[in-house]
């Protein structure tokens, strides 16, 4: 047998084998809203009495896992379109809004003091930058003596919705050299990590290290986060705040299974790089779909305040009432 089917099978004994314990029920892939997830479903099990076990292994696996029925729910940050839903069988919802923030170890930097343009972090990013006293890094960053040491880049190693979601926004600001993709060769000075966690130890563990991951990274790790430039050409620093006001952006269509890439936004005081991320479910397994939308309604009216604590963006009323809308039309609520 191949290695590979003996991985696949072995996830599918231990889900299995959790499955079989009553009122649970079982999630992988995205790594971007996994603190969430995790601090919801204690909050959920201490509330019902119910489990849901879920597990950050990146989008690129949540979306295989779900293809495969290994798991009762798939976790992306990188969206199906309505086209590849209907081929594999599958619904997907938004369950939260979350960022993207590049975190450095820069010694003598401290948290929100480095300034990157958006020409300075396509030329980090392609590696075009070298060095951290490249002119494009230096000329909004007088104040600090940048060092001539090279750029260590940190970067995912596996198939990441985050990954889609920052080349998504790169490809903005340097559609020459980047198009949006889950896994990509960069031309960078890299370091590969697994997960957002692989990536967040990627920085703390190297100096002159800057890389990208989701706000409750850096939040959980103390990591400092580098303000940034806007598509409005404003100064944000990575908060709450601003990613609250770009979220407001976000155009949601349930006709088209709620399928949108929201980054980028407009706003002058929008951060610039956001996403959603999104719950995959089998459109055949009703039972068990209700239980999980049953898990994500109680996550929706009792655990904002769990969200904002980590740094995320709970989704607009009016957005929810769409959800439960598709759920009705879909027969899971």
């Amino acid at each position: 047998m191949k290695i590979r089917s003996l991985a696949t099978l072995a996830i599918a004994i231990s889900v299995m084998t959790t499955s079989l314990i009553a009122g649970e029920i079982t999630g992988r892939g995205a790594s971007f809203p996994a603190p969430l997830y995790k601090e919801w479903a204690q909050a959920y099990y201490n509330a019902t009495g119910n489990r849901m076990t879920y597990t950050g292994t990146g989008s690129g696996d949540g979306i295989k896992s779900i293809k495969k029925r290994l798991v009762d729910f798939g976790g992306s940050d990188k969206p199906l379109k309505p086209k590849s839903l209907r081929k594999h069988k599958l619904d997907m919802f938004p369950a939260v809004v979350g960022s993207i923030v590049l975190a450095y170890n820069l010694p003598g930097v401290e948290d929100q003091q480095l300034k990157l343009s958006e020409k300075a972090i396509a030329a980090i990013f392609s590696g075009k930058a070298k060095y951290w006293d490249d002119a494009r890094i230096t000329e909004n960053n007088k104040a600090f003596k940048l060092p001539h040491k090279p750029i260590n880049v940190c970067v995912r190693a596996d198939g990441s919705g985050t990954t889609y979601n920052f080349t998504y926004y790169l490809s903005k600001i340097d559609p020459a050299d980047f198009k949006p993709r889950k896994k990509l060769n960069w031309n960078a000075n890299v370091i590969g990590g697994k997960g957002n966690q692989g990536v967040t130890a990627n920085i703390m563990q190297n100096k002159y290290a800057i890389g990208y991951i989701e706000y409750s990274y850096k939040l959980k790790s103390g990591l400092p986060a580098a303000t940034i430039e806007n598509r409005e050409h404003r100064w944000i620093a990575p908060t709450v705040s601003s990613f609250h006001d770009a979220a407001k952006y976000a155009v949601w269509d349930k006709s088209k299974d709620f399928y949108a890439v929201i980054g980028y936004p407009k706003g002058a005081t929008s951060y610039p790089i956001v996403a959603a991320s999104f719950i995959l479910l089998p459109d055949e397994k009703k039972a068990k779909d209700k239980e999980v939308t049953a898990f994500f309604d109680w996550a929706f009216q009792h655990g904002d305040a769990i969200a904002v604590k980590l740094g995320y963006v709970a989704l607009p009323d009016a957005t929810v009432q769409e959800i439960h809308s598709y759920w009705e039309e879909k027969g899971v609520k």
